[in-house]
């Protein structure tokens, strides 16, 4: 049951971060949930130590959330820079 709630988690964080970095038309649900995942760990590896705060995409709680959303824009933002840095 956790992976399920991980899962359906992941996919919303990852389509509001994707919504707020307008980057929804290029990412489909696998990417959201993709990006709602690893952003997690990586918005829990900033906001543990900077905010004291912890989330997990395990159980739903809004701190788990909004974390996973935070972690969520940090990596898509890094994956903007890395694709403007390319030749199109």
């Amino acid at each position: 049951m956790g992976l399920i709630i991980a899962l359906i988690v992941g996919g919303i964080a990852g389509w509001l971060a994707s919504l707020l970095m307008k980057r929804d038309a290029s990412m489909g649900i696998v990417w959201n949930i993709v990006v709602g995942c690893v952003g997690s760990v990586v918005g829990n590896a900033v906001a543990g130590p900077l905010l004291g705060m912890q989330g997990t995409v395990k159980a739903f709680s809004l701190t788990g959330l909004l974390i996973a959303v935070l972690g969520a824009v940090i990596l898509l933002a890094i994956v903007n820079l890395v694709q403007r840095g390319r030749v199109r």
